[in-house]
């Protein structure tokens, strides 16, 4: 496996391996990596592809009182992993390499950065399809991977790739979770053994509110209103937001009639995690 810091040194590396043929797959991730990670690695490894993956905590989707100086770090750690998982090159950028003077241009992503995450971490959306967007003209892939657990992040970088005719394949992967339930994240080295068991919540009132709407319910409000009480009920959770959005657009749904998404995103301690989930709606019912 080859490692690399450069930008030009990647471009090297990879029209080498475009010369002899090959189709190249991106994993973006900003480190720190988990199982989550490693099943993005198993399906762009599976296209037999020349898999780069890259490792870059980007400072402009972090809003000033969020978490960049402590997201957690381990270059070395995560290599390791990597080289085990069958990555070819792994691409570990410093913020100068990447942003080498201040940034005036930027990737807007309208009406998708204006709910859920976009509604509370206002620019976060800009700063993913900004850095996504520079990623993809330094790497050029064939696909890129990303997981299912930030389902908006997805959506937005499948529309930005449309809307901009990159030809590039958005490959989704879905979200991998511990033996419990919970989703697998970065961030869940912030919590404490009794917030972790707390966390648990989020996946249990995602579950019973499938089991809702497959038994009928059709209100949206009513299925937010459920999963509000219980991560209320069972845990010390600040909730940021529970919300029930179409699958494909993200738009308001008031009765759930076709696929919706069942997001959430609460706060335990200082640690905001997410999680979602998509529901198909048996019209037979």
């Amino acid at each position: 496996m080859k490692r690399t810091s450069r930008i030009s040194e990647l471009r090297e590396i990879i029209s080498s391996e475009k010369k002899r043929g090959r189709k190249i797959a991106l994993v973006p991730t900003m480190g720190f990596l988990h199982r989550g990670h490693l099943s993005l690695i198993e399906q762009a490894k599976q296209t037999d592809a020349f898999v780069v993956l890259s490792i870059f905590v980007n400072p402009l989707q972090f809003g000033p009182n969020e978490d960049l100086s402590r997201y957690p770090r381990d270059l070395e750690r995560d290599a390791h992993l990597v080289e085990e998982a069958g990555v070819d090159v792994v691409f570990h950028p410093s913020v100068e390499e990447m942003y080498p003077r201040p940034m005036l241009t930027f990737v807007e992503v309208g009406e998708l950065d204006r709910v859920l995450c976009g509604s509370s971490r206002p620019g976060h959306f800009r700063g993913v399809a900004t850095v996504v967007s520079k990623l993809f003209n330094i790497v050029q892939p064939d696909m890129a991977f990303f997981g299912q657990k930030d389902y908006q992040q997805y959506l937005i970088i499948e529309r930005m790739v449309k809307d901009l005719s990159l030809p590039i394949e958005i490959c989704p992967v879905p979200i991998v979770r511990e033996e419990d339930g919970l989703a697998m994240s970065s961030r869940n080295i912030y919590l404490t053994a009794e917030q972790r068991l707390e966390a648990l919540v989020l996946s249990k009132s995602l579950n019973e509110a499938e089991r809702s709407i497959h038994g009928g319910q059709r209100s949206a409000r009513e299925i937010e209103r459920q999963i509000r009480e219980k991560i209320t009920l069972e845990s010390h959770g600040v909730i940021d937001y529970v919300e029930v959005r179409d699958a494909g657009s993200l738009s308001d749904v008031t009765d759930i009639q076709s696929p919706v998404l069942l997001a959430l995103a609460v706060k335990f301690g200082t640690t905001r995690l997410i999680d979602n989930k998509v529901v198909e709606v048996e019209q037979n019912v």
